[in-house]
């Protein structure tokens, strides 16, 4: 039977496995940190039901069904509107269910533009925006939306899509909905619910 020769194991330095640990833990606390800054301070994503896929970017078009509340009272101060039951088979011949956000900086208020870049098709959210990152102190006139007021969002993200597929279909739908109504080439079509919350109104 062949000897095993024993390689001596160099000891570690006295201190050496307390830096170690804290390399660890320093590169672990400068990750998270890169995480943390990616999403604006104050604002977040729950995560309900996970999504499939790329996350929601700059330039997509994408489509959600949402539920916006008051966080002081869980008033409900808007929600994703229901299409007119003579054009909603005609719409969801071709759109998903619910409304198109584009995600342009500027056309939404930031707390929500930035909680959607955190989303997935499929998923479920809940969206907590501080009122900072909401409408502040302005909020749209008339709106139930208290001056200050920390905003919450069920968020169901139906769709994703280019900007080029949304026009290109919004085009068909068009010209679908201007046969079916008998109207004159290049009228322009039926309008889906608009984007609320858009940045300063």
């Amino acid at each position: 039977m062949a000897e095993v020769t024993r390689v001596p194991i160099q000891p570690v330095a006295k201190g050496s496995l307390t830096k170690l640990w804290l390399g660890v833990i320093l590169a672990v606390l400068i990750g998270g940190g890169l995480a943390f800054a990616a999403m604006p301070k104050g604002l977040d994503v729950e995560t309900l039901v996970e999504g499939e896929g790329p996350t929601i970017a700059v330039g997509d078009v994408a489509w959600v069904k949402y539920t916006g509340k008051l966080a002081s009272t869980g008033e409900v101060f808007d929600q994703t509107q229901e299409l007119p039951p003579q054009i909603a088979d005609v719409v969801r011949s071709i759109f998903p269910e619910g409304s198109p956000w584009e995600m342009q900086e500027g056309a939404m208020i930031p707390g929500f533009f930035n909680g959607l870049l955190q989303m997935r098709k499929g998923g479920k959210y809940e969206l907590f925006i501080p009122a900072d990152q909401a409408y502040g102190d302005q909020p749209p006139p008339g709106s139930p939306i208290p001056p200050n007021a920390d905003l919450i969002f069920e968020i169901e993200v139906t769709d994703i899509m280019s900007q080029e597929k949304y026009e290109r279909d919004m085009a068909i739908l068009q010209s679908m909905m201007q046969s079916q109504m008998g109207g004159p080439p290049g009228a322009a079509g039926p309008q889906g619910p608009p984007p609320v919350l858009p940045e300063g109104e």
